[in-house]
């Protein structure tokens, strides 16, 4: 299959080529289908001169680099790929930072970019490379008890069963990961019964079937590998958020399932009423030069040759684009219709609103916030910086910020633990709730030593006692952002002891710590390791952007 883009005449005999392997994603379904330049395994690859192909892409490429090993001795392009999400990266192009940084783009999906037009203008030309839907993917010790046929199942049956408390899922933020934006579309169009393009009449009418499925989402990330690592853990053992399913691709369920032991193995449900897919384009840049437009043509058609398509389904779990080529093994065959996408940006950022602020379940957030003396100046001013981003002090109001109905608590400390304050952010009119916030957050002021493990003790008693009082089940996790090394009260040994004597719903709230300054590299990602949190690099990303990232997994 070919979707082709508007012919640019200015590629000359380029755009011969690259009009035969690419094509537009303005809202038609990515299938199978042949192409001039896949003409079968022994069709030689072009070969050029060495070039670096410098491409930002999702993180779930990671499995594509045997592949993209093997087509650099075959082409000469190296490609060096830059991780992010979809809706950043989509961010980063409309705001013309990829020009002259990146030569081209690998989203899952450029369906979402696509939708502002200032953004589509710089792309030059895209080629699908692998498929694979957004699926639910049902623990079969959980399986067994709905009395399902997979290949039957619809959305509605999966909405009921969520409703019945019966089931309950793991997902990706929608605001950060493409994955749990096409699920949260697809459910919109399935719920609301659109045929056509999403408009902001459907989403109304799919809310409230939309907020009794969130009502069983009991995992978030902002990443579909992390989310796949988390069910790992519980699964083998470990602490964290146990769920009955997850939703993810359909690749990423089928390779975790390698991992997996026998009853928590995930039965792939693609839903009968349909699915939104991801088809991987490679994109070229308008802005990319000359010598990145011939690397681009010379890698995409090795990867649209047939042994490669056959090696890409063979170990990543995606289906191939190349017709002649037969799915993996694991992959069913039968096809499954395509759920219409948003028809305009406003409508897309309508409904990502929507879940944020209404529609799934509300957040508990705490924030430890080191203020030792080493945090004196820029490094303070940075912290402020962030946070009074995420309260829109700057006026952005981003969907990454905190969200209508979330209870945020800060606590500032140096070697003990210097105040704390509780906010709740109402349903309506959040606006002078989250100026409080940001005032707390300016009056943050450094002195003293660091104590980390005394005050995530006192973190999760903090926890404990909000959640008794409130009685409520919120998303609930720990920040911790610190610029040092512990040098103040218990020591590692101690946090973790008083981590494993806690009841294990406390032990199912991760901590996210930042690392930041002189900070202990090793202490920090022992208390990630130990809580099933993650560590997120301030130290090569800004802390504005690793504050954003982590809203994902809030």
């Amino acid at each position: 299959m070919v979707r082709h883009l508007p012919r640019r005449a200015a590629l000359g005999a380029l755009a011969v080529l690259l009009t035969a392997v690419t094509g537009c994603s303005s809202g038609s379904a990515p299938e199978p289908a042949p192409t001039a330049s896949a003409s079968g395994s022994a069709a030689p690859a072009p070969s050029g001169a060495p070039y670096t192909l410098r491409v930002l892409g999702g993180s779930e490429l990671q499995d594509m680099q045997p592949i993209l090993d093997d087509a650099q001795k075959a082409t000469g392009v190296t490609v060096k790929l830059s991780y992010t999400g979809t809706l950043d990266g989509a961010n980063t192009v409309s705001a013309g930072r990829a020009d002259g940084t990146y030569d081209a783009l690998w989203f899952p999906s450029n369906r979402y970019l696509r939708l502002d037009q200032a953004a589509a203008g710089k792309l030059l030309s895209e080629t699908p490379v692998m498929d694979s839907p957004v699926a639910f993917g049902v623990r079969s010790s959980v399986l067994s008890g709905l009395g399902w046929d997979p290949a039957k199942v619809s959305w509605s049956q999966i909405g009921d069963a969520v409703g019945q408390g019966k089931l309950t899922f793991g997902m990706t933020d929608p605001a950060q990961s493409n994955s749990g934006l096409s699920a949260l579309i697809g459910l919109a169009s399935a719920f609301s019964g659109a045929q056509a393009a999403l408009t902001d009449a459907d989403v109304a009418k799919a809310s409230p079937a939309l907020r009794t499925f969130f009502a069983g989402q009991k995992l978030t990330s902002g990443s579909s590998g992390w989310l796949a690592q988390s069910y790992q853990r519980t699964a083998t053992g470990g602490t964290g958020a146990q769920v009955g399913a997850l939703v993810n691709y359909e690749s990423v369920l089928l390779e975790l399932n390698r991992t997996l032991p026998g009853d928590a193995q995930l039965t792939v449900i693609r839903p009968t009423d349909g699915v939104v897919s991801a088809d991987y384009p490679l994109t070229l840049l308008a802005s990319a030069p000359s010598q990145a437009k011939d690397a681009f043509s010379r890698l995409t058609a090795y990867l649209l040759r047939q042994d490669t398509q056959r090696k890409i389904t063979d170990t990543t779990e995606r289906r191939p684009v190349v017709a002649g080529v037969q799915p993996g093994a694991g992959l069913s065959t039968d096809r499954r219709p395509e759920l219409p996408f948003p028809g305009s940006r406003p409508v897309a950022d309508g409904l990502l609103a929507a879940y944020q602020n209404q529609l799934r379940r509300p957040s508990r957030t705490l924030y430890v916030l080191d203020t030792s003396g080493s945090m004196a100046g820029d490094r303070l001013a940075n912290l402020k910086k962030a946070l009074g981003l995420l309260t829109g002090a700057d006026g952005s109001h981003s969907v990454d910020g905190f969200r209508d109905r979330e209870q945020v608590t800060l606590i500032s400390f140096a070697d003990a633990v210097k105040w704390e304050k509780v906010h709740q952010v109402p349903a309506d009119n959040p606006q002078n709730e989250l100026a409080a916030i940001d005032s707390d957050v300016r009056s943050l002021s450094a002195g003293g030593g660091t104590a980390i493990y005394d005050t995530l003790e006192t973190a999760y008693r903090e926890l404990a006692g909000q959640q008794a009082q409130a009685g409520d089940d919120r998303f609930t996790s720990i920040v911790l952002m610190t610029d040092g090394e512990s040098n103040e009260g218990a020591t590692a040994g101690d946090f973790s002891a008083f981590y494993k004597a806690l009841p294990a719903g406390r032990q199912a709230i991760p901590v996210f710590p930042i690392l930041f300054g002189e900070g202990a590299k090793d202490q920090l990602q022992g208390i990630a390791d130990l809580t099933g949190g993650r560590l997120f690099d301030a130290l090569t990303s800004s802390l504005d952007g690793v504050f954003e990232e982590i809203r994902g997994y809030q």
